[in-house]
């Protein structure tokens, strides 16, 4: 569990210093909403990497360090380089900012698709709810590193001091990669099996898995996609902002993903999904009552991000366990990156448009449709998890 925790840090830190510090960092500098959102698209590699998972699967590019540590221990190593270099460069430039971070995430999302095929092989049914939880409490502590951290340390400090702390403090999941036991490399006989993306959807089940994976949070990018430039243009200080997303995520990784293994143990997944989709909902209506003056106040608008982040940790809880669980041992790696993927395909598509829908409608006619996609793709991604149950003639909730 601590090698898997690192591991998952590792992901964390370069992922929220882009998609959580970099935003406001850049409105105060100056960058328009617009180009703000367009920095959604530095997701793309993370949809794509789908395309390279079964060359993960199959071979390593080091082999003496093992198969999947042979991919971690390098991009490890170029994602912190990555970062250092930012340093060089104002966050005011957009073009090459953008150019250093879409870098970044090329070479991140090859590593997650190694410790996502080492989580699933290492977990069993007995260890993944707790295995998920480590997981997710991982992630929240790369929130606190890539995005409080940093945002507070750009306040105090400047830009190029936050950057190259930031960097040093990426390296620190290497020990982890260094703990993991070795993995055999993959024999002659695994390269030249078929193409691994047609064994995932060949597989019972598979286009209602996908269409889970593609609904349950296709409302969460418009936004999360402005939810920090929203507070900037709320006058809410950017170390605040920090502080705010930090203690969130803080809560939410010592206490929302232990309540979210108990609600999935006790009421099974699809009424935790249902509760979670729900409180997820009014917080985006708190969002567009607050934007339209109804609510107003600079403490709805913080209150209301702050519990949002305990409902997105507790939802990741459940639902990568339940990608683990549909995810085969023989491409690990792939089918959990191909589940993954197709979640954020919809995440970014939406945060990408955030920014345009935030410039051309405003902020309440953002958040509204948000909270009228959630509740719609609540209902629908149960109804693919119940028709997953009577199809394979055994509970959804197994093994989570």
């Amino acid at each position: 569990m601590g090698v898997l925790g690192g591991l998952y840090l590792a992901q964390g830190i370069p992922t929220y210093l882009l998609l959580v510090a970099l935003p406001p960092i850049m409105r105060e500098s100056g960058a328009s909403r617009t180009a703000i959102g367009l920095f959604s698209l530095l997701m793309l590699p993370l949809i794509l990497k789908f395309l390279v998972a079964p060359l993960v699967d199959r071979w390593s590019p080091w082999p003496g360090l093992g198969h999947r540590r042979g991919w971690i221990v390098p991009t490890q190593l170029l994602v912190s380089a990555g970062i250092a270099s930012m340093a060089l460069v104002e966050p005011s430039n957009v073009a090459v900012l953008f150019a250093i971070c879409i870098s970044i995430t090329v070479v991140s999302s090859v590593q997650d698709i190694a410790t996502d095929g080492y989580a699933v092989r290492q977990l069993t049914d007995r260890s993944r709810s707790m295995g998920n939880a480590v997981q997710a409490g991982a992630v929240a502590l790369g929130v606190i590193i890539g995005g409080t951290a940093a945002l507070v340390i750009f306040h105090v400090a400047g830009w190029q001091t936050m950057i190259l702390l930031v960097a040093s403090l990426s390296l620190l999941p290497l020990l982890a990669a260094l703990a993991m036991p070795p993995e055999p490399q993959a024999t002659a006989h695994d390269r030249i099996k078929p193409a691994s993306l047609l064994a995932f959807f060949r597989r019972p089940n598979a286009w209602l898995i996908l269409g889970f994976a593609l609904t349950y949070r296709a409302s969460e990018g418009l936004v999360r996609g402005m939810e920090g430039t929203y507070l900037v243009d709320s006058k809410v200080p950017t170390d605040w902002i920090g502080y705010l997303s930090g203690g969130a995520a803080a809560t939410a990784g010592l206490v929302g993903v232990a309540i979210a293994a108990l609600l999935i143990r006790k009421a099974g997944l699809t009424a935790t999904l249902v509760l979670l989709g729900g409180l997820r909902s009014l917080c985006f209506l708190a969002f567009a009552l607050n934007a339209l003056g109804i609510m107003p106040g600079i403490w709805v608008a913080l209150s209301a991000s702050a519990f949002q982040t305990l409902i997105r940790y507790m939802e990741l809880v459940a639902i990568y366990s339940f990608f683990m669980q549909s995810s085969s041992n023989d491409q690990p790696g792939t089918d959990f990156t191909i589940l993954a993927c197709a979640e954020l395909i919809i995440y970014m598509a939406g945060a990408s448009i955030a920014g345009l829908l935030a410039d051309k409608l405003g902020y309440p006619a953002l958040f509204s449709t948000a909270t009228v996609i959630s509740l719609a793709g609540m209902a629908l991604s149960v109804w693919f998890l119940r028709r997953i149950g009577h199809c394979s003639k055994a509970p959804v909730t197994a093994g989570v």
